[in-house]
């Protein structure tokens, strides 16, 4: 299997200490709007993932696809300031029942987290935006304390998704501070969707996006885009 990532330094020891920074959702937050997308959608139409067995987790993440159509709802579509991968993969990792964040503690509200105080998340007080490439770092930092379970490539990141139906996710850091990283979600082939190939191994897994442009599905239309020389480095990561 070919080694897929930089070397980077991991906390791979889940601390007891930490605590989701969770919004409650809200009813501006829908897949119609630009409004509210730091917060979760209460829309009760979007299925979240059946973990009943195999074949229910797998037909419900396409479900999940199909239903936030990052192509056509609102919600993703790039706009003059910037573009949502983030807020598509914070989307998908929650109604797949996983835990992503769409905003992080602030520094003084995290250092009261980390010593034992109950704070409650509150929007510009206690938490704020998290973007890709601070996920990027978070992944490697707070990740293993979510259940998150570093893969060493893409192969090893689709095979796990296809075997056990959860959620993958590749994350790349932008080199100049300031600018977006990118984030995609990797989900389970289908007799219709399938990662690219060669000699047997996963060289681009099946991937669903928003950025630039939005995809539902695609896997060789963007290569190895987290080798790209924007990115400073990436992380690749499941969870069941």
């Amino acid at each position: 299997m070919t080694i897929d990532f930089a070397p980077l330094v991991e906390d791979s020891f889940p601390d007891p200490r930490i605590k989701k920074a969770e919004l409650l959702c809200d009813s501006a937050s829908r897949l119609d709007s630009q409004q509210m997308k730091y917060t979760p959608m209460c829309d009760a139409s979007i299925p979240f993932r059946d973990t009943t067995n195999l074949a229910s987790k797998k037909e419900s993440i396409h479900k999940l696809i199909e239903k936030l159509n990052v192509e056509s709802n609102l919600r993703y579509q790039r706009t003059i300031e910037d573009t949502y991968c983030n807020v598509y993969a914070f989307d998908f990792c929650y109604f797949a029942k996983v835990y992503l964040p769409t905003v992080w503690w602030t520094d003084d509200a995290l250092e009261n987290v980390l010593d034992g105080q109950e704070v409650k998340a509150v929007f510009g007080e206690t938490v704020d935006h998290i973007y890709s490439s601070a996920i990027h770092d978070w992944f490697l930092k707070w990740g293993a304390s979510f259940g998150w379970q570093r893969m060493l490539s893409v192969d090893e990141v689709q095979n796990q998704v296809n075997l056990n139906g959860g959620v993958g996710i590749i994350c790349a850091k932008r080199k100049e501070k300031g600018l977006s990283g990118h984030i995609v979600p990797v989900i389970p082939e289908t007799s219709n969707h399938k990662a690219y190939r060669e000699n047997g191994e996963v060289i681009y897994p099946l991937q669903s996006q928003a950025g630039k442009l939005n995809h539902l599905y695609f896997s060789d239309f963007k290569k190895d885009w987290w080798k790209d020389a924007l990115y400073s480095s990436y992380v690749i990561y499941y969870h069941d």
